[in-house]
């Protein structure tokens, strides 16, 4: 399992400060940009909505990355979330492995 105590960069840090600062945008345009409602865009850089494979293909397109750039990022994210919640860490841990039948 992931080990890292240190959080990852989140895709709103990212999309924010590596993205949106340096080039100058909006939230605005960036959602103009990828045909969707300024919400949308507004969640994803305030971390309350996550990456869809829809919203990575976007992205891509828009910045010129690959979709996996996104997923990852986010799937790096919610793993470390899942590790780092002790309410899912303690449910996570309840499963066990399964046993060959001999």
């Amino acid at each position: 399992m992931l080990q890292t105590e240190r959080r990852p960069v989140s895709v709103g840090e990212m999309l924010t400060e590596e993205f949106l600062v340096p080039m100058a945008l909006t939230q605005s345009a960036l959602a103009e940009a990828m045909g969707v409602p300024r919400r949308l865009v507004n969640e994803l850089c305030n971390d309350r909505r996550a990456v869809t494979a829809d919203t990575a293909l976007m992205l891509a397109r828009v910045f010129g990355n690959s979709p996996e750039f996104w997923l990852n990022m986010q799937r790096r994210m919610d793993l470390w979330e899942a590790l780092h919640t002790p309410r899912r860490r303690e449910r996570i841990e309840r499963a066990q492995a399964l046993q060959p039948v001999a």
